[in-house]
């Protein structure tokens, strides 16, 4: 599927995202619509993301989060080739702290 045929499919739930500024409704929206282990999924591979922008190895970033040298260089990919948006979401926290 295309970006803009899933942003399309997505608009009502993207909104909601945008527009809802509690955590907690967030993270039972999300909790009623992804299973643990794929939110699981999603936060180990941000924290991964994280890491490769500290510029900490593959191998000590396996060690930590046990993800697999070929899913932090798909991030690492992603990180620094595709959307950006890992680059993105880090930078936007970063302000905020």
């Amino acid at each position: 599927m295309k970006r803009n045929e899933l942003e399309f499919e997505m608009e009502d739930i993207l909104n909601f995202l945008i527009l809802e500024n509690s955590k907690e409704r967030v993270l039972d929206f999300l909790m009623d619509s992804l299973s643990e282990k794929e939110l699981l999924k999603i936060a180990l591979k941000f924290n991964v993301a994280k890491m490769l922008e500290q510029g900490i190895s593959y191998s000590r970033i396996e060690k930590k989060t046990w993800m697999s040298s070929a899913t932090i260089a798909k991030t690492s990919k992603s990180l620094n080739w595709d959307n950006l948006w890992y680059k993105n979401a880090i930078n936007t926290l970063s302000w905020n702290y």
